[in-house]
């Protein structure tokens, strides 16, 4: 393996797809024999504002040292960048510059990042790191992963205990994890019943989930991955993804082509826009133009109603939209 690694995950990486990103950096600072490691947290763009003459701000300045010695006892140093997504422009040049005179044999550097790694960095990295890449975490997969990670722990999954497990923690691989852990102290096998009398909080799942359900037009699923997300979050931020996904599915309804659509979209093409693209043709005009007036009806009832009728409300929109956007199944 070489010694910059760079491990790249979804742009809207949720809890499940940045613990498999950490654990494969960990596994590539392993297999780079490298036991003394240095982890830099990137904070996000607007935080951590207190620089250097250099444009570097206060956490991520330790990340250039560590880059430019190695062990004091010949070992190999290891240094962990995560979200180096949010590395400002200036920071991305520094890195560059220090990591392309680094010494390969003394320093092993792994980069995780939830998306794109800012210029001249990310070039870099195209062109000397080894390149991982994790995919968007889906029910399937996670129930791949937790079939694979029962056989380990020797626990027996019965019949719908899988499904139970996915229904509580989502494609949470963590806290996925973490049950089997509890379970297989005093289960050798586990039944769905065991699980769901064990297990009662609500997963905490990325939004697009909810809107894969809603576009397929599929109520009871995106009724309950309603209620999930607003267990953890706010009905306000649901009808702002809400109003973004309207917005592009309205642009793509008036387009001509997928290059013109991503364009006025904002020029950055992705698996969200092919989504909305492939689907242009499933939404009648008029059904767009009932969402419109719907959305711009529950911002006004959010904004000013008790909040103990935001989530009827929002139960109300739901179903509206999953008729609009996928034809409405149960």
């Amino acid at each position: 393996m070489k010694s910059f690694v760079l491990v790249t995950g979804p742009r809207d990486a949720g809890p499940g797809e940045r613990d498999v990103m950490l654990q494969r950096a960990a596994a590539a600072l392993e297999q780079l024999e490298v036991d003394d490691v240095s982890r830099i947290d990137v904070p996000g763009r607007g935080a951590g504002e207190e620089q250097s003459d250099a444009g570097v701000r206060l956490p991520v300045q330790s990340l250039i040292p560590a880059l430019q010695s190695g062990s004091l006892f010949g070992d190999r140093v290891g240094v962990l960048v995560v979200d180096a997504q949010s590395l400002l422009k200036a920071e991305a040049e520094v890195i560059a510059e220090v990591l392309g005179l680094a010494d390969e044999s003394a320093v092993a550097a792994v980069f995780v990042a939830a998306g794109t790694v800012p210029a001249p960095l990310g070039k870099l990295l195209k062109d000397r790191a080894e390149q991982i890449g994790i995919k968007r975490l889906t029910e399937r997969s996670a129930l791949d992963w937790l079939a694979a990670a029962a056989r380990e722990r020797s626990l027996r999954l019965e019949e719908g205990a899988a499904d139970a497990l996915v229904k509580v923690f989502g494609t949470d691989v963590g806290s996925l994890g973490r049950s089997l852990d509890q379970l297989a102290v005093d289960h050798s096998s586990v039944t769905a019943a065991e699980v769901a009398e064990r297990f009662r909080n609500r997963p905490d799942e990325p939004v697009w989930m909810y809107g894969d359900a809603v576009s397929r037009g599929n109520v009871g699923d995106a009724l309950r991955r309603l209620e999930d997300f607003l267990h953890h979050e706010h009905p306000l931020v649901l009808l702002a993804y809400l109003n973004n996904d309207l917005r592009r599915r309205a642009l793509a309804a008036a387009v001509p082509d997928y290059e013109t659509f991503v364009a006025r979209d904002g020029g950055r093409a992705g698996y969200a826009l092919e989504k909305v693209w492939k689907a242009r043709n499933q939404t009648k005009g008029e059904d767009l133009r009932r969402a419109v007036d719907a959305l711009a009806r529950a911002d006004l009832a959010l904004k000013s109603q008790p909040e103990p009728t935001h989530r009827v409300l929002l139960e109300r929109l739901t179903v509206a939209l999953c008729r609009w956007y996928g034809g409405a199944r149960r």
